[in-house]
């Protein structure tokens, strides 16, 4: 795949795509003898797993930094496990700050919602109701 169709296939840019491979969120792709990136179905794969990366809050050295321990073979499994493992943690965190968000705001919500049910005005959109 050309380096646009991979950009339309995952919604990113070639730019974007291009910073992948340059600051190591991806390896080097394979190019064809005129230098045109032709990417392979293991090069899709990587792009997807940067994507989940990022999707997932790892910065840009975790990234690259996972790339590097995967090229370096089997000896790396618990270092790539480990690295995983502490995105995961502070994923749950952001998941358990978010609830305490969303509670409050629910709170906040019913409260304007009783205040205006009680003086006869109705809420112009309302998920509670």
């Amino acid at each position: 795949m050309t380096i646009n169709e991979v950009s339309q296939r995952y919604g990113i840019t070639s730019s974007t795509l291009r910073y992948y491979e340059r600051s190591g969120m991806i390896p080097p792709v394979s190019r064809t003898a005129g230098g045109t990136r032709c990417y392979q179905e293991e090069d899709l794969r990587w792009v997807e797993l940067a994507l989940c990366m990022r999707s997932a809050g790892l910065p840009v050295e975790g990234i690259t930094e996972y790339v590097r321990l995967t090229q370096l073979g089997d000896s790396t499994l618990t270092e790539r496990l480990d690295l995983l493992r502490r995105q995961r943690e502070v994923l749950k965190e952001q998941q358990a700050q978010i609830l305490a968000t969303m509670e409050r705001l629910n709170d906040k919500i019913a409260r304007y919602e009783e205040t205006m049910k009680a003086k006869g005005l109705i809420p112009v959109c309302s998920e509670h109701s």
